[in-house]
């Protein structure tokens, strides 16, 4: 039973926003997406999605998209993104299917693991932080601690951590979000939102003892990775 991770589906089934406007990469960029998760993902195996899952502005609309994420192998767990604005009651999400688990204040299980996260914000030091930015970032600083602590308080000592935004800032500068991670200490902290050369630059590896992976899909050739 594998971990797996991926980012920035950017699904649109109802053609209105096709990526391909982004670059040829993201042609068809579903079909590779459902083509690689096949090859690898098995039905036991849990696969994190963090987040930008669907173009969709409401949830009747969304759950076309959740259909044929549901319709892949294995159990899925979510975090919201930037473009998720069809997310709902987190409790209506989470009694929609068994094998797919939102993750908003709360924490989600891999094996001994918990999945902790949330959407994440811009980190202060970026370019264009304001004061609108700083209350959101706050916002979500609450979110991951309550994500972690109700799974520390459930008992877990291992933990993963999935975020939609970088957790450390376009100038490498860290952040709270960071803080608390190295708290727990993670086997690993994936995110995504970035793409193209903001994603080579953005920072990967190792801080603190902790791993950081970026999932966005087309940084990592539409082909969900393989985390633990």
């Amino acid at each position: 039973m594998a971990l797996y991770a991926i980012s920035d589906l950017h699904l649109d089934l109802n053609g209105d926003k096709p990526m391909d406007i982004f670059g040829k990469r993201w042609v068809e960029h579903d079909v590779k997406i459902k083509e690689n998760w096949c090859k690898s993902i098995k039905e036991k195996d849990t696969v994190l999605i963090a987040g930008d899952i669907s173009w969709s502005m409401k949830m009747e609309e969304g759950i076309k998209e959740l259909e044929w994420i549901h319709n892949l192998p294995g159990n899925k767990i979510f975090v919201r993104g930037n473009h998720d604005y069809w997310w709902s009651s987190i409790n209506k999400l989470n009694r929609l299917y068994d094998d797919m688990n939102f993750i908003q204040n709360n924490f989600f299980s891999y094996e001994d693991y918990a999945v902790c996260g949330t959407r994440g914000w811009i980190c202060p030091g970026g370019d264009n932080f304001s004061s609108k930015d700083e209350k959101i970032y706050e916002r979500e600083l609450i979110r991951i601690r309550l994500s972690i602590d109700s799974a520390v308080k459930a008992g877990y000592n291992k933990f993963v951590v999935m975020l939609h935004y970088p957790p450390i800032s376009d100038k490498q500068i860290t952040s709270g979000f960071v803080e608390i991670i190295n708290e727990i200490k993670p086997e690993a902290v994936i995110y995504g939102h970035l793409h193209g050369v903001a994603a080579e630059n953005a920072f990967e590896g190792q801080k603190d003892g902790v791993k950081y992976i970026i999932s966005s899909s087309d940084y990592i050739n539409f082909n969900p990775l393989r985390i633990l």
